[in-house]
């Protein structure tokens, strides 16, 4: 049990060259399988962290590798979108370039600040992961943008905003901060209790 929050980061990760070769050569026609490997990687993201938690092996270095396993993760299904919808992607592009921006500022603040990437694995990032899920099933399976890519890009602005705050919160880097609001905590030198199912 101990070796598998690993093994389903790891899977994940192979998974993204699957989906980029999947939708770069069979477009449409990977459409069913694309969106059954988005969801099944979303459940080895979701329990991954509660068996590491679990079985107390949830540690610095797996949490990083499952942040920068996300990132690819996730990226490559951008990709895959465009692949599959490159019209209406180059139509969504300002939203699109709206994410990447604070996606790298959250990192580039991060390295200047601890000399290390974002690892906070925060609330708001976890709905806007689910948004992103909603976002790219119609995207992928619908060939839609619409409510839910709208949703999605106000979902990612605010979630990247708060992370950004926990990172010029927090006195030292840490991992698993749920919010800019514990990361004040934090700051204050107050304790914050753990759970199994959320860091």
């Amino acid at each position: 049990m101990k070796t598998l929050p690993y093994l389903l980061i790891g899977i994940r990760f192979l998974m993204a060259p699957i989906i980029l070769l999947l939708s770069y050569f069979k477009g449409e026609e990977s459409r069913t399988l694309l969106l059954i490997l988005m969801y099944f990687g979303l459940l080895t993201d979701i329990f991954d962290g509660i068996i590491a938690r679990k079985t107390g092996v949830s540690s610095e270095k797996l949490r990083r590798l499952d942040s920068q396993t996300d990132l690819i993760f996730w990226l490559s299904l951008g990709f895959a979108s465009y692949f599959i919808n490159p019209e209406l992607i180059k139509k969504e592009w300002a939203g699109i370039l709206l994410i990447l921006v604070m996606e790298s500022l959250c990192y580039i603040i991060s390295w200047w600040k601890f000399g290390k990437e974002t690892c906070t694995h925060a609330f708001l990032s976890k709905m806007w992961g689910v948004s992103l899920l909603i976002a790219l099933t119609y995207l992928i399976g619908f060939q839609q943008a619409g409510w839910a890519f709208n949703l999605a890009v106000g979902l990612g602005f605010i979630s990247h905003l708060d992370v950004i705050l926990i990172v010029l919160l927090l006195p030292k880097w840490q991992y698993d901060v749920p919010s800019s609001y514990h990361a004040w905590k934090i700051r204050k030198g107050k304790e914050r209790k753990k759970t199994i199912f959320f860091n």
